[in-house]
């Protein structure tokens, strides 16, 4: 590994993140490993289960996404 790359690599792991960012993680997560296994999931369908989970409230993040 070159070392602008370790270089990245270290000031990526001490970055901070939100609980948005991590809400995001998990949505694509879960997305991509039940999509993996059934490809009838959609990512509409895991954002709509995790709003329905009694803490999604907490984010505020409707169906956004880190990709749109």
């Amino acid at each position: 590994m070159n070392e602008p790359l370790k270089t990245l690599i270290e000031a990526a792991r001490k970055a901070p993140q939100t609980k948005s960012d991590l809400e995001v993680q998990r949505r694509s997560f879960a997305y991509g490993n039940t999509h993996f296994e059934n490809n009838r999931i959609t990512r509409e369908m895991v954002d709509k289960i995790a709003d329905e989970m009694p803490f999604s409230d907490d984010l505020n993040l409707g169906a956004k996404r880190a990709d749109e």
